[in-house]
């Protein structure tokens, strides 16, 4: 099979993690930021997520940035915090995707062979694309591709939430990534690790998958019979295509 494109997944795929250690490492740094400026430690965490739901439910009528500062500042106006100035807020997290969070990288894995499977896709099709899902900023994107050695310079798009208007697990973000690129979704291979917001959701989209089973994320629901293997193993089939 001939792909015009390859997209990779960011966490759990070329970024080694277990999901929920990295997660609250990341919330607890983020709340050093967020707690000075009013907004309420108590509730910091439900407001990210309410958030974070919302641009995964996001339908295409504004980015996905704006989508969470507007369900962050409904919820400061609700009790979640004490004359927080959401614009400030915003500044604050944007500094904090460039400094601090570089602290959450202990909680992440190595991976001496992202790089190496990057070049492999590199060798085999027009465009290489990080479909990270874009519930980040682009710094937050960059900053987490370093912990693997891995620049936007590797990279012909990377989605984010300044630039997509859907979310993973919705096969539209998919679709989107695909326009934006100027390829049909048959054209195009996904690799990543969670079966439902990878797999699934580019098959439905259209696009061919492959599951990076090193750190899997299974949907209790569905079985993958899809293509598979280890990390190594990926690479190996990348090399393997024509």
């Amino acid at each position: 099979m001939k792909y015009k494109a390859i997209m990779f997944d960011l966490d759990g795929t070329l970024l080694p993690m277990n999901q929920e250690e990295f997660t609250g490492g990341y919330f607890k740094e983020l709340a050093k930021v967020l707690i000075p400026l009013g907004v309420d430690g108590q509730k910091l965490v439900p407001v990210i997520w309410a958030g974070t739901k919302d641009m995964a439910k996001n339908d295409g009528t504004c980015i996905n940035k704006d989508r969470f500062w507007n369900r962050f500042r409904e919820e400061m106006e609700n009790g979640a915090g004490t004359d927080v100035d959401v614009d400030k807020c915003m500044e604050a997290t944007d500094a904090f995707y460039g400094n601090e969070f570089h602290q959450a990288k202990k909680f992440t894995g190595e991976n001496p062979l992202a790089k190496e499977a990057v070049s492999a896709a590199r060798e085999k099709c027009e465009k290489v694309v990080l479909a990270t899902n874009p519930i980040f900023p682009m710094v937050g994107q960059e900053s987490r591709l370093s912990w693997v050695d891995l620049s936007k310079n590797d990279f012909d798009y990377i989605t984010s939430y300044e630039s997509e208007s859907f979310g993973k697990p919705n096969p539209r973000y998919f679709s989107e990534v695909c326009k934006k690129m100027g390829f049909l979704p048959e054209e195009c291979l996904m690799i990543g690790n969670d079966v439902k917001e990878d797999m699934l959701a580019a098959k439905a989209a259209g696009m061919d998958s492959y599951l990076v089973t090193d750190y899997q994320i299974l949907d209790s629901e569905t079985i993958w019979e899809g293509k598979q293997g280890t990390f190594r193993e990926m690479i190996e089939m990348l090399r393997s295509l024509s």
